[in-house]
């Protein structure tokens, strides 16, 4: 018997002038006789962190359902809460609430107060900041890079670092913290915060220049041609070999990452035309929508997951006391001064109309990776997603019952379809303890954790 399929390596690449493009999953890459059982699928992950917490962690906003349905289980209604926007993706939602992230409380007296400059730190690493200004910063080792440790190290990038607003990486805040508390939201060790990058430009070219030079990079940018036309040559010759299906699916691909540089060079051009910017001291590739931004750093992510460039992603939505205003939303107030609502009810629900706009956002992302086949499932089959914020009520400056919900099967991790009402005083490193068991990296503790949850 002879076998003719042929078998193209999940690693398949096309190159030129510097630019790398790594392929999606394609019915080629499927080996025509596998010689040992078929391995399990890498699962991606993709942490999202929004500050300033929601307006269900307050008393009128608990009894209003503001943010967690009122039932646990599968039959959880999501019209109250700001949680509506993600109805569609119901099959894909776990929802856990009413955790705790204790390691951003104040620990001791000249702690009090500087909420805002510490708990970022503590979203992913359930770790208490040490209070400092200087560079002997000391947090702990971040949930996503634990994960990248074990299985992000086989792909060109273990994991990328997004984030919105500026980040200074440098010198005090406020409170006796240091700036890189709030900067970012990925530790790879306890004195090792990694820097999160704000501008898409520089995402687009670490995840297809890689190994190229600043001079051929520079190349490309004035001869205003496409990547993708350095590289024609190289995807006629591996469409060759591909079949129908798989032909379509490498078109799309490509020219998913040639919509996406459009766009990038759109913005680039429009902010350096000499007109007025709303956001005057950003880069010129940064967009002034917060809307266009996120979207864009959001398909990024997507092509990044989908071609396996990285597996792991951390993205950084907002910045502590930021006071941008989301018109989108419907409510024109700045994000932090709404957020210090003074228990006003009519303020409580205006700060809930901005978290329920920033979920929206997040159902973007949702639908793109829904969109994506990954072999024999989707993008969102395959992926973990993360969404919270590790502030409870902002007007207080407490972290207890902080938003959080989980979308994606995670490659049958989490059903989906499921509201987990938590034990008051159960803390959320409890819940992130429990995924990386379910992920199969071992643990005892993570965090102030105490134990698993049951999901």
């Amino acid at each position: 018997m002879f076998i003719t399929k042929k078998h193209m390596s999940r690693r398949t690449v096309l190159r030129g002038m510097g630019a790398t493009i790594a392929l999606p999953f394609l019915e080629a890459m499927v080996p025509a006789l596998p010689l040992a059982p078929e391995a399990k699928p890498i699962t991606r992950m993709a942490c999202l962190e929004i500050v300033h917490g929601s307006a269900g962690a307050t008393r009128y906003g608990t009894e209003k359902n503001m943010w967690s349905p009122a039932q646990a289980g599968r039959d959880f209604d999501l019209t109250p809460s700001a949680m509506l926007p993600l109805e569609p993706y119901r099959d894909y939602v776990t929802i856990v609430s009413n955790t705790d992230m204790r390691a951003a409380e104040a620990f001791t007296l000249p702690e009090v107060g500087g909420d805002h400059f510490r708990c970022s730190a503590v979203f992913l690493t359930q770790a208490h900041p040490k209070q400092t200004e200087g560079s002997d910063i000391f947090c702990g080792t971040s949930f996503d890079q634990i994960y990248a440790k074990k299985y992000g190290q086989d792909t060109a990038l273990p994991s990328i670092q997004l984030s919105i607003e500026p980040v200074d990486q440098a010198g005090g805040c406020n409170y006796g913290y240091s700036c890189v508390y709030t900067d970012t939201i990925t530790w790879e060790s306890a004195t090792k915060p990694l820097p999160m990058i704000r501008d898409p430009r520089m995402v687009f070219d670490q995840l297809f220049g890689s190994g190229s030079t600043a001079a051929e990079r520079a190349a490309r940018h004035d001869a205003d041609r496409s990547i993708l036309d350095w590289l024609t040559h190289e995807a006629t010759r591996v469409k060759a070999n591909l079949g129908p299906r798989d032909r379509s699916r490498l078109d799309e691909h490509l020219e998913n990452i040639r919509e996406i540089e459009r766009r990038i060079q759109k913005i680039e051009e429009r902010n350096s035309s000499g007109a007025a910017r709303q956001l005057p001291l950003a880069p010129v590739g940064v967009p002034d929508s917060f809307e266009e931004h996120v979207k864009l750093m959001f398909d990024l992510q997507a092509i990044a997951f989908a071609s396996d460039i990285t597996r792991v992603s951390s993205f950084k939505l907002s910045r502590d006391s930021g006071g941008r205003s989301y018109p989108e939303s419907g409510v024109n107030a700045g994000f932090h001064g709404a957020s210090h609502h003074g228990d006003n009810p009519q303020r409580i629900t205006q700060f809930n109309m901005i978290n329920k706009y920033h979920v929206s956002v997040v159902t973007y992302f949702l639908e793109k990776l829904k969109g994506i086949q990954d072999g024999d499932a989707s993008l969102l089959d395959r992926t973990l997603v993360i969404y919270g914020s590790p502030m409870g009520d902002p007007n207080v400056h407490n972290h207890r019952r902080v938003p959080f919900f989980m979308a994606g099967h995670a490659n049958g991790i989490l059903k989906g379809h499921q509201h987990i009402i938590t034990p008051d005083a159960t803390p959320t490193a409890n819940l992130y303890l429990t995924l990386l068991h379910r992920l199969g990296i071992e643990a005892e503790t993570f965090g102030d954790s105490t134990g698993e949850l049951s999901i």
